[in-house]
């Protein structure tokens, strides 16, 4: 499978958004493109889809489009319902339609071979049989079972009509239909919102392993950089070509613009440098031999062009507390928190001024209720939380992004602030890339992106000291998240925030608060930490089922043996066998006195929840104890 596009260019009007395409696609590549907001990212993906035709571009290379393979491709804007009353089982499983018709045909070639079994029929069948398990007929119901959990749907809602769903499940059961349609060339475009922190490592790991091509439109640069091996940079309208993941892709951008600009310096140098000799020496004939040799010189040099310089144009706000709060900032005691029906319960933790909690979990599990909680915007349904002394809040909500209003910019600020000067208004707004007659846009006419900006202005302005943010980065690219990143990570203040971008919690949360397998736990360090624990436990679960599995497989094995041997070897399997479960005896031990310590914990035997966890696996291991126990004692026995 080939894709290629040469010297393409996009305009709309008399705007050009792209005006030098060069960009392939090969076999299996996982390529990420990268870019502002507005650079033209989804333009390109439009292009590739095929819903936009280029024409010639502004490059010295002729113009083409060119595939080979005839790739099918798939693009997550063009799977729309057909019908809204169709349940979310049936609408998904139209994916399914090449596979339900092959498997028809097989019933009635089966069906014609019960009357006669001529060769044409016979032939048939095998051709259909093959045909049936190359499109995934015998893997089909699992590969849609998986994908259902994954996107964290559960059975109740396989037999709800599409109508039924919100607008981010309505795109989370698309984008189920566009993997399970497994197109040539699959293109994503910001394919992680929506997703919660589980779904998105399980899609990262999925494609990753994905057999054809993957195209990602994308400003989480964790998900990118742990699965793309080619970056594209859009910027000033060309395309640019980086091999490796995100990281690579910086560090080869710094170092181009740092070598290029280095290049630059010295060819002026050496050009001010030869043309001073030339004009000095010009008029004196006894050199006009060197003259004119420096002049040549001076022509055949290669020009060393300065660098364009990086598009960082972006907001920035060097704000601090107006004034501090208590050292104990808040404490949250046994919490219970949601509407009529109980979302979450049993929250404790504390924090101290200037400590980062980052709230990460599933979506609907209760993170946005909590920071209403907090805030005072709906009553806790049990427990207690309080602020320390002299606590000034900020609070971020997507729902302030609404504006719900008429008006400029500029008005909606200076009715917030009505004592600040026109000067003063126009430069706080004018720090958050509202210059010029950006003030007066209508408030209803500004991009989501502006209007993050703008709600955060209006926050930051009142200088808090406890900051609690619900999804702030919504909106925001790379450049947009790498500067509050900043601008939080030097805050003095106290922060509480959710966000499902795992860099952005990365750089940024010295805390955690998990929601989890249907519990709240605080975590007192960061996301690397988490992040290593969550994968330590995997790991363990992973080698427990197997080291389960291989001894069943072997107990098997040696009750239904029918062969032959020698006593002396079958003294010696039972010596094996009886040392083999001496050591698995020995480990489960261990790992129910691990269990047992952990018990002792404070923060375990005061949480319900928690405790009852552990306790039933211990229970667990120490039946399978009492297994190995057993059958060491009966081979013991017998070797006797």
């Amino acid at each position: 499978m080939y894709y290629k596009i040469t010297n393409g260019s996009v305009s709309f009007g008399a705007d050009v958004v792209l005006e030098n395409i060069d960009f392939e696609i090969k076999d299996r590549e996982k390529i990420a493109v990268v870019g502002r907001n507005g650079c033209g990212k989804t333009t390109l993906l439009k292009v590739v889809a095929g819903e936009i035709i280029p024409e010639a571009g502004t490059g010295e290379s002729g113009f083409s489009v060119t595939k080979a393979g005839n790739p099918v491709i798939g693009y997550l804007k063009q799977m729309a319902f057909e019908d809204e009353n169709a349940t979310l089982r049936d609408e998904v499983m139209k994916v399914f339609a090449p596979i339900f018709a092959v498997e028809s045909k097989m019933e009635a070639l089966l069906k014609r071979l019960g009357d006669s079994a001529d060769e044409k029929t016979v032939n048939s069948y095998s051709a259909a049989c093959e045909k049936f398990e190359f499109l995934g007929g015998y893997t089909y119901k699992k590969e849609y079972a998986v994908m259902v959990k994954s996107f964290g749907f559960g059975e109740e809602d396989e037999n709800r009509r599409i109508s039924e769903f919100s607008g981010g499940q309505r795109t989370r059961i698309a984008l189920m239909k566009l993997l399970l349609s497994k197109p040539d060339i699959l293109l994503l475009d910001e394919p992680t919102n929506h997703l919660d922190v589980m779904t998105v490592r399980w899609l990262e790991d999925y494609l990753k392993n994905y057999k054809s091509a993957v195209v990602i439109v994308s400003h989480d640069r964790m998900f990118i950089n742990r699965i793309v091996d080619k970056v594209y940079e859009i910027e000033y309208g060309e395309t640019r070509c980086y091999k490796g993941n995100y990281s690579d892709f910086e560090r080869i951008k710094r170092e181009n613009y740092e070598k290029q600009l280095k290049d630059h310096e010295l060819f002026r140098a050496e050009t001010e440098r030869i043309k001073r000799v030339i004009e000095r020496f010009r008029y004196k004939a006894t050199k006009a031999k060197m003259v004119q040799s420096k002049i040549k010189y001076l022509e055949r040099m290669q020009q060393a062009d300065a660098p364009h310089k990086y598009d960082l144009k972006t907001f920035h706000a060097d704000f601090q507390p107006q004034f501090k709060s208590a050292s104990e900032t808040l404490e949250v005691k046994g919490l219970k928190i949601g509407y009529d029906v109980p979302l979450a319960e049993n929250i404790n933790f504390k924090l101290y001024r200037g400590e980062k909690l980052g709230v990460i979990g599933a979506n609907g599990t209760g993170k946005s209720t909590l920071l209403k909680t907090l805030t005072g915007k709906i009553r806790p349904l049990g427990g207690i939380f309080y602020f320390g002394a002299n606590v000034k809040i900020g609070y971020f909500d997507q729902q302030m992004t609404q504006f719900n209003r008429e008006g400029t910019v500029m008005d909606y600020f200076h009715d917030k602030y009505p004592a600040l000067t026109e000067f003063e208004v126009r430069s706080a707004l004018g720090a958050f890339m509202f210059s010029g007659e950006d003030v007066f846009k209508n408030i209803t006419d500004l991009s989501g992106g502006e209007k993050v900006r703008l709600a955060l202005c209006t926050i930051l302005k009142e200088r808090p000291n406890v900051l609690i943010l619900d999804e702030p980065t919504n909106h925001m690219d790379i450049v947009g998240k790498e500067t509050l990143e900043n601008m939080l990570s030097a805050y003095e203040g106290t922060l509480v925030f959710v966000s499902h971008d795992r860099y952005f919690v990365k750089k940024i949360a010295d805390k955690l608060l998990v929601f989890e397998n249907g519990a709240v736990n605080f975590y007192p360090f960061g996301y690397d930490e988490y992040d290593e624990l969550c994968r330590a436990e995997e790991s363990d679960k992973t080698t427990e089922r197997e080291k389960t599995t291989s001894l069943a497989k072997e107990t098997t094995v040696n009750k239904s043996a029918k062969k032959y041997c020698s006593p002396l070897k079958e003294k010696g399997k039972i010596a094996r066998k009886i040392q083999k479960l001496e050591k698995l005896i020995a480990d489960t031990e261990k790992e129910i006195n691990s269990y047992n310590e952990k018990l002792l914990l404070p923060e375990v035997y005061t949480d319900y929840i928690k405790s009852e966890k552990i306790q039933s696996e211990i229970e667990r291991l120490t039946a399978l104890c009492e297994e190995f126990t057993a059958e060491w004692l009966a081979l013991s026995e017998s070797s006797e």
